[in-house]
Formats: C-alpha cells, structure tokens, sequence
C-alpha cells in the first residue's frame, strides 16, 4: 500500500511539475512580442482619444460623427497601439473606433469582447469588427454567432474562417509571406495591395518572415483606409 501511495505521489508530482514547466515557456512566449512604434506611442497624446481599461477608443469630431462603430483586433502578438495610426485616420473619417488590448496580445483568450462594446457603447448605429492576421481570423470567429450584430467584417492580412457573413473586406500585401493566401480563394471581395506585406497594417517595424515592402508603410495604409471607407460607405 505504501508502495502505491508513493507510486501515486511520484505521478503527480510529475503531473504539476509539467504543467509549470508549459506555464513558464508560454509566460516566455507571451512576454516576446512586437511593440508599438514612436508613432503609434505619440498617437496617445492626441485630443478625442478614450483609454478604459482594455479598451482605447479614438473619436471622431462632433461635426464628423457617423454614429459607426469599428471594434479591431490586434495580430497576434503584437502590442494594441501599434493600430493607432490607421484607426485614428479612420476616426478623422467619422468612424469612431474601439482598439481591444488582448490578454497576452493574443485575440483567441477574448473572441468575444466586441459584446461588451456593443452593449455598452448604444449610441453607435452600425457596428463593423475586424482585425489584423490573428486578430481577423477572431474577429471572423466571433462574426460566425452574433452576424445579426455587425454589418461587416473587415480584414487585413487575415482570412474568414467560416461563411457566416456575406459582406467581408480583405485586404492584403502582395509580398506578405506571412498569410496563407490560399485561403482567400472563397472570398470574393478581396484587395492586394501592389508592394505591401503583411507588417505594414500596424507601426511595430518587421515581422518575422514577412516579405520585404516595395511601398511605405504610409502608403500601405493610405490604401487600406480609402478602401476601408469605400466599403463601410
């Protein structure tokens, strides 16, 4: 009997000895990500920019206002602010935007923070979601069970991973090694961007394994801007 409790102690210890030692890689994995540019840091300091919590909301001016929504998520990954410079763009249009900061900067622990936007946020009309390469495939996931709440699915360097929605943008780099563009073939509204890659949708400098641009960062998002705009309108 001793033997057995002994035999049984021994199990689980090994059992709690794995499981901090898949702990502790995943805090190192978590811990090296891709942070936000002097750019995107100095977008902080701007007038009609919200922080709350996990939340950075960029609005637009009164005289501008559409009373649209656009919840983004983030690439995997990568730091949450590194998306101002495209969403304040975007907020000088009239779209008021709700940047999400992840747990870890991985969308897939809260697939489903656009519901807390959305229920608390009522003032907006229209209500649009997406997100950059993880942070789409997310947004995707979470369009699947709540497509009467949203109007549309933009994404960027990202694919839908269902059909739960027909009115889908995807944009993405022609040089993006990143993305499995093969993935793309059912979408139908889909855009390349001439020279751009996968990194260039946020301010966090290169990716590993990206393509190298043959366009600005500027120039990559100026166009995914004017086309963002083109389809929310």
């Amino acid at each position: 009997m001793l033997m057995k409790k002994n035999t049984l102690k021994k199990i689980l210890l090994s059992i709690l000895a794995f499981i901090i030692i898949i702990f502790l890689a995943f805090i190192i994995y978590a811990s090296n990500y891709y942070k936000a540019d002097n750019k995107a840091n100095s977008i902080l300091e701007s007038e009609n920019i919200i922080q709350e919590n996990n939340l950075t909301i960029l609005l637009p001016n009164k005289d501008m206002d559409k009373k649209i929504g656009l919840i983004f998520y983030p690439g995997g990954k990568v730091e949450d602010i590194a998306y101002l410079p495209l969403l304040k763009e975007l907020s000088n249009k009239g779209i008021t935007c709700y940047l999400v900061k992840m747990p870890f900067n991985l969308a897939v622990f809260n697939i489903n923070a656009a519901d807390k936007i959305i229920e608390k946020y009522n003032e907006i009309n229209k209500w649009y979601i997406g997100g950059h390469s993880l942070g789409g495939a997310m947004a995707s996931s979470y369009v699947e069970k709540n497509y009467n709440k949203i109007s549309g699915l933009i994404l960027l360097a990202a694919y839908p991973i269902n059909n739960a929605i027909n009115n889908v943008l995807c944009l993405y780099g022609s040089n993006d090694m990143v993305l499995d563009k093969t993935k793309l073939d059912t979408v139908q509204n889909k855009i390349e961007i001439k020279g751009g890659n996968h990194a260039f949708f946020g301010n966090y400098g290169n990716q590993k394994g990206d393509g190298p641009p043959t366009i600005t960062r500027d120039e990559q998002q100026e166009f995914a801007i004017k086309q963002i705009i083109n389809f929310i309108n």
